[in-house]
């Protein structure tokens, strides 16, 4: 059986990846190609539980090392139970998030190292890294004007970070990108859902495609 395609929605906070995640999810089931949609820290039971600790807006004392070290163990499970069984399966993965967001949010915006970073979560992963990672480019000023005006999004310890945290996230994505470029397509996510949706549904369907 052919292993399936690993692809990975990465981006600022209010950039719109997870919503287009959702859109190119129903156009795959839609035209009956196999896959699922997962997430960051979370996907399934265990690393569910790891994203409550580390996103409660209580937990305003938790050390940045502690957080990168979370992610990397919610990382780690999520891989081990549920990506790779279903990559192994011929399947699509669509997951919001992965490897690149902790190099930008820890690694850059924390201050705590990107390779740093890198070197916790290489030991999580064993090395296995997307086919595919989307970055969704917005300004921090957009992206939490969107999260202000959507009442449904869940409101997170990281959401309530000042705006200089925000752009620094944004900073530390476009450092990861220009040393990752063979493997990141950057987008514009400030064009209108409908454009940015087919950009990325085209882009996915290349990856798919690919033998």
């Amino acid at each position: 059986m052919t292993r399936g395609k690993f692809i990975v929605f990465e981006g600022g906070d209010g950039s719109g990846k997870s919503t287009i995640l959702e859109m190119v999810y129903n156009y795959l089931i839609e035209n009956n190609i196999e896959c699922i949609k997962t997430r960051e820290p979370g996907g399934i039971k265990i690393s569910e539980q790891i994203r409550e600790v580390i996103l409660d807006p209580k937990n305003t004392l938790m050390d940045g090392k502690t957080e990168a070290l979370l992610y990397a163990a919610a990382r780690r499970q999520h891989l081990v139970e549920k990506v790779i069984k279903e990559l192994e399966k011929g399947k699509i993965v669509l997951c919001d998030r992965f490897v690149y967001s902790s190099l930008a949010y820890q690694g850059y915006a924390r201050g705590l190292g990107i390779k740093e970073v890198f070197e916790i979560n290489k030991f999580a992963i064993d090395d296995y890294m997307p086919d595919l990672s989307i970055l969704f480019d917005v300004s921090p000023e957009i992206g939490l004007s969107r999260i202000s005006k959507n009442n449904e999004r869940e409101v997170n310890r990281l959401d309530l970070e000042k705006i200089d945290f925000h752009k620094k996230v944004r900073e530390g994505y476009d450092i990861i990108y220009k040393d990752n470029s063979k493997d990141i397509i950057k987008i514009n996510a400030e064009k209108s859902v409908e454009e940015v949706f087919d950009e990325v549904k085209n882009i996915v369907l290349r990856k798919i495609n690919e033998k």
